[in-house]
Formats: C-alpha cells, structure tokens, sequence
C-alpha cells in the first residue's frame, strides 16, 4: 500500500467529519428537535479516558508488558460506555418516541463518522515509541 500524504489524510478525515456533523444537525433541524445533539458530545468525549489512561500508564516497569495494567483497562472500559451510551441515547430516544426513527438513524450514523474520525485520527498521527 503506497503512503499518503498527510496532508491529503486530514482533508479526507475533514470531510468525513463534516458529514458526520452534518448528518448530527440534520436530524436536530429537520425535525425540529434538538435533542439528538447530545450525541456528539457523547462522542466527542468517548475517546478521553482511553487517552488519559494510556499516558498514566507507567510503561518503565519491566512486568507491565505481560501482565495487563488497571489503569488502561478502565479507559477501555469508560471508552467503550461512552460508545455503548452514544449509540444507545438517540435509540432511547426514538423509543419514547421524542425523535422520530429517521432522527434516529441519521443521528446514530453520524456519530458514528464523528467517533470513526476522531479514531482513525489518532491511529494515522500516532507517535512511535523508538529506543
């Protein structure tokens, strides 16, 4: 697979992004309720813990390779609640019938593109570690 320019990787993760807001704010305008927008604050902040706890994690330790670190755990834990909250808020919603299920599944699939995008973001502009 040939690399890319990084510079060609950020519009593309813009563009998706942008859709993903899109789709977000289409399902609030639409149908004139706003409240699928907390949908992206859910996944706006989905990916904190999980970062937040890598940088804790003490990685001088020469048993912290083969044992499992607590600290990374419940990142992965609160990250997956987040996701698990973001996709579960606008179906909860559709359920008690305060958005419509085209509000639903605009709202699910956009942020969705948003968590996608801040995911892959922080897979391609990751730093290696190199001793």
């Amino acid at each position: 697979m040939p690399s890319t320019n990084p510079l060609s990787k950020i519009i593309v993760l813009a563009s998706v992004l942008a859709a993903g807001f899109l789709l977000i704010i289409l399902s609030c305008a639409l149908y004139n309720n706003w409240l699928p927008l907390l949908v992206v604050g859910v996944f706006l902040i989905a990916p904190l813990p999980n970062t937040i706890c890598e940088r804790y994690q003490n990685s001088d330790d020469f048993m912290s390779e083969g044992s499992g670190s607590s600290a990374v755990d419940f990142g992965r834990y609160l990250t997956g609640f987040f996701v698990v909250t973001g996709l579960a808020l606008p179906v909860a919603l559709a359920h008690a019938r305060v958005i419509g299920a085209e509000a639903m599944l605009m709202s699910i699939s956009g942020g969705l593109l948003v968590y996608g995008t801040i995911i892959t973001f922080t897979l391609f502009f990751r730093e290696s570690e190199e001793f």
